[in-house]
Parts: structure tokens; C-alpha cells; sequence
């Protein structure tokens, strides 16, 4: 009688264990589809930006330099990501999202450029891939979080150690956009 206690007791582990693992697999895949998504937004951001700074460029004659650094920007971003979530991929990709936001806030300088339908046009689809790829990182981080706490907490952290599950890491600001975020900008209504 007390073997089938014994055998019942092991195999109720044995289950467990397999739920436990099943749950991290699947968490894992969630966070690879949520990083996928973004790589799909950034693919059309990549594709959009040397179309805006081509029509943008004769224009903002005077903003050279930002064009520049938007196009350093996004090949570095282009070149860091390899499909997977790397620091320097998520780093290089904050930088690219800075130059836009820059790009962006000097267009509104030049009442010529706003008036341009092709620019208008462009500076509508990359806004919209900008609040697409804002929504994936969302969800991206919301994916990481529910993997970090499977993989730390008790008890699936012990399959997750078994069987070598590591924490997802977050899509951050970089330090320096942290710090421009924080500034709080003057507005002046007279």
C-alpha cells in the first residue's frame, strides 16, 4: 500500500513538473513572438526613414546634421538587430527613436515642409509605425515580466534552473533619452 502512496506521490512531481516546465516554454515563446512583432514595426521603420529624409532633406537645407544623425541612427539599428533581444539592439534602437523625436520637432519649424503632401504622408505612416512599435515593446515588456516572475518565482524556478530558462531582459530608455523625457519643456501662450 505504501509503494502506490509512494509512486502516486512521485508521479503528482512528475506532473507538476511537466506543467511547470510547459508553462516556461510557453512564456519563452511568448516573449520571442512579442519581440518579433517589434522587428516586423521596425522593418517598416527602416524602410520608411530614407524615404523621409530624401523628400525632408531639400527642405531642411539648414538641419543637415540631424538628418545625418538620423541616418547613422537607423543604419546602427539596422546593423545591432539580429532578431534577438540584445542590450545593444535595444540601446541602438532608443538612439533611432531620439533622432526621429529631434527630426520630428524641427519639421514643425519649416511651414513649406508641413505643407508637403509627400511628407505629410511619410511623417503619418512612420508616426503611426512609431505608436505600432510603442504598442509591441509594450506588450514585449508585459511578455518579459510574466517570464522573469516564472523564472524567479518558487517553486518553477527550480525547472527553470533544471533546464536552463534565463530572464528576459526589458526594452528600456536608454539613460540619455531618460533624461530628455524628464526635462520638462517651457510653454510660452502669449
Amino acid at each position: 500500500m505504501s509503494g502506490w502512496i509512494i509512486l502516486g506521490l512521485i508521479a503528482a512531481i512528475g506532473i507538476f513538473a511537466v506543467t511547470l516546465y510547459n508553462r516556461l516554454v510557453g512564456l519563452r515563446n511568448q516573449v520571442a513572438n512579442a519581440w518579433k512583432q517589434i522587428d516586423v514595426q521596425l522593418k517598416r521603420r527602416y524602410d520608411l526613414i530614407p524615404n523621409l529624409v530624401e523628400v525632408v532633406k531639400d527642405y531642411m537645407s539648414y538641419e543637415q546634421e540631424t538628418l545625418r544623425q538620423v541616418i547613422e541612427a537607423r543604419n546602427r539599428a539596422q546593423s545591432a538587430n539580429t532578431g534577438a533581444v540584445t542590450h545593444e539592439s535595444i540601446q541602438a534602437e532608443g538612439a533611432l527613436s531620439g533622432a526621429l523625436g529631434r527630426l520630428f520637432a524641427l519639421s514643425e519649424n519649416y511651414p513649406n515642409l508641413k505643407a508637403d503632401g509627400n511628407v505629410q504622408k511619410l511623417m503619418e505612416e512612420l508616426t503611426g509605425t512609431e505608436n505600432k512599435i510603442a504598442f509591441a515593446r509594450q506588450f514585449y515588456n508585459d511578455s518579459a515580466m510574466s517570464m522573469n516572475n516564472a523564472v524567479e518565482s518558487f517553486p518553477s524556478n527550480l525547472v527553470a534552473r533544471q533546464f536552463n530558462f534565463q530572464k528576459a531582459e526589458y526594452f528600456e530608455l536608454p539613460e540619455a533619452e531618460r533624461a530628455a523625457v524628464q526635462q520638462v519643456p517651457k510653454v510660452d501662450l502669449r
